[in-house]
C-alpha cells in the first residue's frame, strides 16, 4: 500500500546546510529533483527571502553543492539548478533504494520540510532504518496511508486519478529511473497516454493542495 510520509531533517545533516543557517528567513524551495547515479543529486531550486548578492555568496561558500546555476531571476525570487554532492545519503536513499518519490521538499534556517510518497509502508520503515544506522536524524510528522476504502475521498482524488497514482507508484512510474513508461503504464490502464498524463497531473495537484494538509498523524510502532 502506497504511503505518504510528512518528515523533518536537520539543516546540519542534509545538503545547504552552510547556506540555509547562513541566510536567516531565506527560503530554499525544491521544484524539481533528480538522482544521478549514486553520487550526486541535480535539484531545481527556488530561493526566495534574501538579496540576490548575499544567496550567490551563500552558495558559493557552501561545501555541499559543486555547482549553481541561475537560471532566471524574478525579482523576488531566483531559481537555480545545482549540484549536490555532500549529505545526500538520505534522499539517495529514498530515490535509489526505496522507490520513493518526493512531492515536496523545502528548507528554511535549520530545517528540511518534505513529503515523500513511498510504495510501501515497508520502504518508509526501512528508510526510517537507515537513517538510525547512519546516525541521521529522520523525524517522522504524519502518514497517510492511500487506502483504497478512505483515500480517494478523503484526499479529493476522483477514482481515476486514485487509480492513476496508486498504478503508477507500485508500478515505479515514479522511481529514478522509472521502471515502467508512461506508454505502458496507459496500457496498463486502457487509457490513452494523454488521459493518464492529466489524471495524473491534476491528481498529483490535489493531493498536494488538499490531500496533505489533512488528517492527524497516523504512526506505527515502529516509529
Amino acid at each position: 500500500m502506497s504511503t505518504i510520509a510528512e518528515v523533518e531533517l536537520p539543516a546540519n545533516e542534509f545538503a545547504l546546510r552552510q547556506a540555509l543557517v547562513s541566510i536567516p528567513g531565506a527560503e530554499f524551495e525544491v521544484v524539481r529533483l533528480a538522482a544521478h547515479e549514486s553520487d550526486h543529486v541535480m535539484p531545481y531550486v527556488r530561493v526566495s527571502g534574501a538579496e540576490t548578492e548575499t544567496i550567490t555568496e551563500a552558495l558559493e561558500s557552501d561545501p555541499s553543492i559543486e555547482d549553481a546555476e541561475l537560471l532566471d531571476d524574478l525579482g523576488d525570487e531566483l531559481l537555480y539548478r545545482m549540484n549536490w554532492v555532500e549529505n545526500i545519503r538520505v534522499i539517495m536513499h529514498i530515490l535509489l533504494d526505496e522507490g520513493g518519490t518526493v512531492m515536496e521538499m523545502h528548507g528554511q534556517d535549520d530545517r528540511w520540510h518534505l513529503r515523500i510518497l513511498f510504495p510501501t509502508r515497508d520502504a518508509l520503515s526501512a528508510t526510517h532504518e537507515f537513517c538510525t544506522d547512519k546516525g541521521l536524524t529522520f523525524s517522522i510528522k504524519n502518514i497517510y496511508d492511500l487506502k483504497q476504502s478512505t483515500g480517494r475521498g478523503e484526499f479529493g482524488l476522483t477514482e481515476d486519478q486514485y487509480t492513476a497514482l496508486v498504478t503508477a507508484a507500485e508500478s515505479g512510474y515514479f522511481d529514478v529511473p522509472r521502471e515502467v513508461t508512461m506508454s505502458e503504464l496507459a496500457a496498463e490502464l486502457g487509457v490513452s497516454q494523454q488521459a493518464l498524463s492529466e489524471r495524473l497531473r491534476r491528481g498529483h495537484k490535489t493531493l498536494v493542495e488538499s490531500a496533505l494538509r489533512v488528517g492527524d498523524a497516523s504512526f506505527g510502532d515502529d516509529y
